[in-house]
């Protein structure tokens, strides 16, 4: 029985080394960029990593199921946590999560912030050609996204006279 329990088991400290290394890997990946996981904020890669961790520790080491489900639901609990406050204080969700980056303004390059985000402009340019971007004068604004995505706005096309909204740039920064 004691594969499901174990009075041995290390529960509080687990409860608070679930928290340490969360903190750490958010930390740790806001300092190293947005691209170097790309679709995960900071917060969705540490949640991952940890997750992935205490699954492969409990099923390949002498820790028992108990000591790994205490660690996975502490960390369930901390994202509903965070999430709760994050609703509530917004500068906590800017602690968490890097905001997105303006690669683009227009039709000018703003090098400033490739550099800053670690993307040079060949990689640039290739998600101009996936957007079929045909000429600089379609772009209105190119966006590193808090995902490590990029997204390219166009001008719109045909008649009407539709200028980008502001609301779509509003939480992006224009300096690093």
């Amino acid at each position: 029985m004691e594969w499901i329990y174990s009075i041995n088991d290390p529960l509080i400290e687990t409860l608070a080394g679930s928290l340490i290394l969360f903190i750490v890997i958010i930390v740790i990946t806001r300092i190293i960029g947005l691209r170097s996981f790309a679709k995960f904020t900071a917060y969705d890669f540490a949640f991952t990593i940890a997750i992935g961790s205490i699954i492969s520790s409990t099923l390949t080491s002498s820790t028992s199921l108990t000591h790994g489900a205490v660690a996975i639901a502490s960390l369930l609990v901390l994202t509903y946590i965070f999430s709760f406050l994050q609703k509530k204080f917004s500068f906590i969700s800017s602690i968490i999560s890097n905001k997105p980056l303006l690669l683009m303004k227009g039709k000018t390059i703003l090098y400033d912030n490739l550099k800053y985000a670690r993307i040079e402009k060949p990689q640039l340019i290739a998600k101009l050609r996936e957007a079929n971007v045909l000429d600089f004068n379609q772009i209105e604004a190119v966006v590193l996204e808090s995902t490590g995505d990029i997204s390219v706005l166009h001008k719109s096309s045909g008649s009407d006279d539709t200028s980008l909204n502001n609301v779509l740039l509003e939480d992006v920064r224009e300096k690093p």
